[in-house]
């Protein structure tokens, strides 16, 4: 796939993702705002019908208060001279012309029903007498209620807001309107006055609660305005409630996040497939180049052979068995190069664990190698101090390690010094063995330390072309100290040097 497919699929997967979670968001965002309306109007719907309670309470508690005063009275004592009436009156039983039977009960004066007990031609006037008497009762009454209404309204301000409003009775009142609309969430609440002292509240009632939790209602709203009071409920926790009711919106966003790591992975596995192809095709190119000139040459010296001039002569002879042995050791190196690669295709190498001296081997890998340093004018220094240089190691890859760090050092010398490479070993606490190799090449850029020991990876060095290479070399350091418990780091300055740290762990014999 090319690269600028990729790139399209990713922005066309970017914008489908975003504005998928848009969509959810705006969603979620017009949920709260429904949840949270239809909280404030229940909670305002209930605060209203506490203050009507309150008021009705209130009513209530001054017909009560005066209803024996009402009961004791008549219209018959408000007249001068009249009796108090019967409690009891007389029942009179009559039928009417179509059969019906009926039965009436007439309170009043004594004398009056004794009257009308009597019968005779004068009921109809006793029964039109009567309906005067229940006329001029029902306007008395209304009177006294009128009375009684007055009577609140001028005087039921003045009791303390503490009687009117009573704590526990307004909480029962809230909880119960409350739990009728479904809103089962905990509150606190307070009386103020209008300036906004507080009357009581309940215990976790804060003054400088949240706007949007804090809810008020007047209570006894036709009192003087001076006189007002209003009940003022907190929810603490009411964004828990609101979003608890949304709860079901948890799952969708929980998925939509993993399908979004999903598709972020998949484009970093893209991305990096693509790089590894790439590195593969330079892998390919570099093996075949390398491949190429050391059977060049083995192909030009046979051919040389085929001339009788050549085979008679000793010193051609000899020059030419030389050529092949060189590039025969030049394409048996570039062989063991590709083989080392199929050990990254393991989770585990086949390792031949031996205890050895450290200083023994470098020191034999330094004096082989000095040839080739001393080949470009350099030299090379072992300062190799560890007193305790035993560890179990495959012998083999040990000095495939150490050659490798060299055999680099050497090929990113810089050509404005002469090179210097530098072995060392020493102890370190906790039974470990550092070996250091140190050059004065041309370093290693910053961004580039990162990567060195990825496989395949190649840091670019600007215009030398005599470099050539797999990227397989310091990642198969890499992967062969660490199979040996070990960790290699590499500290680089560009222009500078490099240096890299090997820490081993001693043998344990």
């Amino acid at each position: 796939m090319k690269k600028q497919t990729i790139w399209i699929l990713t922005v066309l997967m970017a914008f489908t993702f975003i504005g998928l979670l848009c969509i959810q968001i705006f969603y979620m965002k017009n949920i709260v705002g429904i949840r949270y309306e239809q909280f404030s109007q229940g909670v305002k719907q209930s605060l209203f019908a506490v203050a009507q309670k309150l008021e009705q309470d209130e009513t209530t508690y001054f017909l009560e208060d005066q209803v024996s005063l009402i009961e004791s009275q008549s219209i018959y004592a408000q007249r001068a001279g009249s009796a108090l009436p019967s409690q009891e009156g007389v029942k009179v039983s009559f039928s009417t012309s179509t059969g019906l039977q009926a039965d009436l009960t007439i309170k009043g004066d004594a004398s009056e029903i004794t009257k009308i007990q009597t019968g005779g031609p004068l009921m109809s006037q006793h029964f039109r007498k009567m309906q005067d008497v229940y006329r001029d009762h029902f306007l008395y009454q209304r009177g006294v209620l009128d009375d009684v209404i007055l009577n609140i309204i001028a005087t039921a301000s003045d009791r303390p807001i503490s009687e009117r409003a009573d704590s526990a009775l307004v909480r029962k009142y809230l909880r119960a309107q409350l739990d009728t609309l479904g809103i089962d969430a905990p509150f606190e609440y307070a009386v103020v006055n209008r300036s906004g002292v507080v009357q009581y509240r309940s215990e976790g009632f804060r003054q400088d609660s949240d706007k949007e939790s804090a809810f008020s209602q007047t209570l006894f709203p036709r009192d003087p305005s001076s006189q007002l009071y209003f009940l003022k409920v907190y929810f603490p926790t009411m964004k828990d409630f609101i979003f608890k009711s949304i709860s079901f919106m948890v799952p969708a966003f929980a998925f939509t996040f993993i399908l979004l790591i999903i598709f972020v992975y998949t484009i970093i596995v893209a991305f990096r497939q693509k790089k590894l192809t790439e590195m593969k095709n330079d892998f390919i190119n570099n093996m075949t180049h390398e491949f190429k000139t050391p059977i060049s040459g083995i192909s030009l010296a046979g051919q040389m052979l085929n001339d009788p001039d050549i085979r008679k002569s000793p010193a051609m002879l000899q020059q030419i068995s030389q050529v092949i042995n060189d590039e025969t050791k030049r394409l048996r190196f570039q062989v063991e190069k590709v083989l080392q690669m199929s050990l990254f295709d393991r989770q585990k190498a086949t390792l031949k664990i031996e205890e050895i001296d450290a200083n023994l081997v470098v020191y034999n890998i330094v004096n082989t190698f000095k040839l080739k340093v001393e080949k470009y004018g350099g030299h090379i220094i072992a300062n190799l101090d560890a007193m305790n240089a035993l560890v179990d190691v495959d012998e083999m890859h040990f000095t495939n390690v150490i050659f490798n760090l060299l055999d680099n050092a050497v090929k990113y010398r810089s050509e404005e010094r002469p090179l210097q490479l530098i072995v060392g070993s020493r102890d370190l606490p906790n039974d470990q063995l550092e070996i250091t190799i140190t050059d004065n090449g041309i370093g290693i850029r910053r961004d580039d330390v990162k990567k060195i020991f990825d496989k395949f990876y190649r840091v670019s060095t600007g215009n030398r072309h005599d470099v050539k290479g797999f990227g397989l070399g310091l990642a198969y350091v890499k992967k062969m100290v660490t199979e040996l418990g070990g960790t290699i780091t590499c500290e680089s300055e560009l222009n500078i040097g490099t240096k890299f740290i090997i820490l081993l762990p001693l043998s344990k014999n």
